[in-house]
């Protein structure tokens, strides 16, 4: 070769040129240019061969470690543009034939997994279809959230499949949600009209009570609370206005015909509203009960009822359920102390009165010391720091209860100190 200065059988140097002998259906290529001498720009092009080879390897091991394997088929292909133009000198053949040969196993796999993602997302379609046809909304949109999760999760299939697949997915979807938007614009507007029909009534209520006429209006008005009891149901929020301003009137209306006519109200309290009234005033009792051990277990069982009396939010008083709280805690705070007490004075039932109330001062000072401590920690901890809003959500409840108790503990110690002056 005529002007060749160096050579070898993958490349040589001509006319201060590097060159990169042609194999497969390529032409020979200029790769670089000698800067210092020959020697040199030929070992630095043999040593870039080597990059070449490790990228190879390297992919080799990636493809046999990895769980998504075809994957990395983009990546293979990418590399072999690369080596196609890769500037080194070095067998590439052997090279190339390895990535072809990988190739050909990421197809294979790639077809058997085109083929299981086609079963896959064939059996999820059948799932939809069955769960888009429950009766319950939630449920259903929950089961199909479900089911569109693990369809995005499923690789892809083959192409001739693909369109037709996602589309019949997308069809059964969509029968859903037009079904559910429908069914809730029929239920905004029975609610509608049945909100009209409230409102209606409270006008005529309204009506009756501008008559001043009690008792020949006495029937119109029985007609208008038979008429509220069947219109039917619709979200509290929204009825809470109209079935005060109702009730209101139809309790002031009943007030005055029966003044009118001389009767004398009996008070209907609610059943429910009523045990929690019982449940308020044993749990006071309790309190001041001599054996705390026993009010404790009887409190215990007496939260577990309260919380199952299920009081309408309009119903409930607020004051019963404040003083049921503060006994309820006063007693666990008293069995805390007498517990505390007797372990440290097994004798302490033995002691004089005043010997007992002094005990039992000393050790409830030191125990609202002790609380006052624990939340002053427990404050300044979560001072300036953002856990989230669920996480500060938790901890202000747990702020906020410490607070309480600590309330509670520092009333009964009042209540002991002046136990003990009168002792």
């Amino acid at each position: 070769m005529n002007g060749v200065t160096l050579e070898n059988e993958y490349a040589y140097i001509k006319d201060g040129k590097v060159f990169l002998k042609g194999y497969l259906d390529m032409p020979d290529r200029q790769i670089g240019e000698v800067k210092r001498t020959e020697e040199e720009a030929f070992q630095y092009f043999i040593n870039r061969y080597q990059i070449a080879v490790n990228k190879v390897n390297q992919l080799e091991t990636e493809i046999a470690e990895a769980q998504n394997k075809g994957s990395f088929l983009t990546k293979l292909t990418q590399l072999r543009k690369r080596l196609l133009n890769f500037d080194g000198i070095g067998d590439f053949i052997p090279l190339l034939k390895t990535l072809d040969e990988q190739e050909e196993y990421l197809r294979g796999l790639i077809v058997g997994n085109q083929a299981n993602n086609l079963a896959i997302k064939q059996a999820l379609i059948e799932e939809a279809k069955e769960a888009k046809e429950d009766v319950d909304w939630t449920i259903v949109a929950e089961k199909l959230q479900d089911i569109k999760t693990r369809w995005i999760r499923t690789g892809p299939v083959d192409k001739p499949y693909q369109d037709e697949i996602e589309l019949t997915f997308k069809e059964v979807l969509d029968d859903f949600y037009q079904r559910r938007k429908a069914f809730y614009e029929e239920q905004n507007r029975i609610i509608a009209e049945r909100m009209e029909k409230y409102v209606e009534l409270v006008r005529g209520a309204e009506q009756l009570f501008r008559m001043g006429n009690w008792e020949l209006s006495f029937a119109e008005l029985k007609r208008l609370q038979t008429e509220w009891r069947n219109v039917g149901d619709v979200p509290p929020k929204r009825l809470k206005f109209e079935f005060r301003r109702f009730k209101k009137l139809t309790t002031t209306y009943y007030e005055k015909y029966c003044a009118a006519k001389g009767i004398q109200i009996k008070v209907k309290v609610d059943p429910r509203v009523e045990a929690q009234q019982k449940m308020m005033e044993e749990a006071e009792r309790l309190a001041d009960s001599k054996d705390i051990f026993a009010a404790t277990e009887r409190a215990k069982v007496m939260l577990n009822d309260w919380k199952n009396i299920k009081v309408p939010s309009h119903l409930a008083v607020r004051n019963v359920a404040e003083r049921f709280r503060a006994a309820c805690d006063k007693i666990f705070e008293l069995s805390y102390l007498m517990k505390v007490v007797t372990r440290k004075l097994p004798n302490f039932n033995y002691l004089s009165e005043k010997q007992q109330v002094l005990t039992k001062y000393r050790e409830m000072e030191s125990i609202v010391i002790r609380a006052r401590g624990e939340l002053k920690i427990l404050i300044e901890s979560h001072e300036g720091v953002s856990q989230g809003p669920d996480l500060d959500k938790i901890t202000q409840s747990n702020i906020q209860t410490q607070k309480r108790k600590l309330l509670m503990k520092e009333v009964i110690l009042e209540e002991l100190r002046r136990a003990a002056q009168a002792v």
